[in-house]
C-alpha cells in the first residue's frame, strides 16, 4: 500500500483527508488492516502522536476500527446496511433472489459503461488480470464463484464512481452470506461454465475497446442469463414440493 508523504501544514487533517480519499477511492478496502502505527507515521512521514489523533477521528467517523488484539482496520461504508438487519427479511422473502438480481444488472450494466468509457490502463491491467484468473479457474464451482465475483468489482473499480463502488462492493458481500443463492450451483450447471466465460469474455472485451453501449449490453445479457437460472431453479423446487407430495399422499393411503 502507498501513502504520500505528508507536507506542512495541520498534519492531523491532513492525514485525515488521505485516508478518507484512499477509502472513499476504494484504494483501501473494508476488512483491510493498516500497517503498523510505528510503520504508518513513517511512511506518511509525520510523528506517531499526529498519526495517533487522525486515527482516533477516523475511527468517531465511522470508517476505521480498532479490534480487540491490536490492529486498525477499515470498516464498510454501506455493508452494514446489506448484511445486518435486512438478511433475516431477505431469506425469507420467496422472491428475494430475483430482486436482488434485477438491481444488479441494473447497477453492473452502469458499471460496465462506465468502466468502459473511463477505464484507465491500470484499471485494464486488473481486469485482465482478474478475467485471467477466471480463465485459469480449476472446474470447481466455489473457486470459478470467487474468481467471477472478484472480475465484476474490478468492473465497479473501473467505473470510478464512488457511490457505485461502496454499494456494488456490499452487494457482493451479501453475495457471501449465501442468503440469496448459491453461486455455486450456477458454475455446477451443466454446460453453463463455458457459457458463463463467452458473457464475460463479452463484457471484458467492450470494455478494454471503449464501447461503453457494449459492455452495458453485455453485463444485461449475462444477468439475465442468472435470472433465468434462477426462474429455472424456483420451477425446480415447485416440481420438487409437488411430487413429494405425490408421494406422502400415496403413502398415507397404503398404511
Amino acid at each position: 500500500m502507498t501513502f504520500d508523504k505528508i507536507k506542512q501544514g495541520n498534519v492531523a487533517d491532513k492525514v485525515i483527508g488521505q485516508l478518507e480519499e484512499l477509502v472513499y477511492g476504494g484504494v483501501l478496502e473494508p476488512g483491510e488492516k493498516l500497517p503498523p502505527e510505528r510503520d504508518l507515521a513513517k511512511k506518511m512521514g509525520v510523528s506517531r502522536p499526529s498519526l495517533r489523533e487522525a486515527l482516533y477521528k477516523m475511527e468517531t467517523r465511522g470508517l476505521f476500527e480498532s479490534r480487540q488484539g491490536g490492529g486498525t482496520y477499515v470498516r464498510s461504508i454501506v455493508e452494514p446496511v446489506f448484511t445486518d438487519p435486512l438478511i433475516d427479511m431477505f431469506s425469507s422473502h420467496p422472491g428475494a433472489a430475483e430482486d436482488y438480481v434485477e438491481f444488479r444488472k441494473a447497477l453492473e450494466g452502469v458499471a460496465a459503461y462506465y468502466a468502459a468509457l473511463r477505464g484507465t490502463e491500470a484499471d485494464h491491467e486488473i481486469i485482465t488480470e482478474r478475467f485471467k484468473a477466471m480463465e485459469a479457474a480449476p472446474q470447481d464451482p466455489k473457486i470459478e464463484a470467487v474468481t467471477d465475483a472478484a472480475f465484476h468489482l474490478a468492473i465497479s473499480e473501473a467505473a470510478h464512481n464512488v457511490v457505485l463502488l461502496h454499494i456494488m462492493r456490499g452487494l457482493f458481500n451479501l453475495l457471501r452470506t449465501g442468503v440469496f443463492y448459491n453461486r455455486s450451483q450456477l458454475y455446477a450447471r451443466k454446460g453453463s461454465r463455458d457459457l458463463l466465460l463467452d458473457q464475460h469474455k463479452a463484457m471484458y472485451d467492450a470494455i478494454m475497446e471503449g464501447d461503453p453501449e457494449s459492455a452495458q449490453e453485455a453485463a444485461h445479457n449475462h444477468l439475465d442469463f442468472v435470472l433465468e437460472f434462477l426462474h429455472e431453479v424456483g420451477r425446480a423446487e415447485e416440481r420438487e414440493d409437488v411430487s413429494r407430495r405425490r408421494l406422502d399422499r400415496i403413502r398415507s393411503n397404503v398404511g
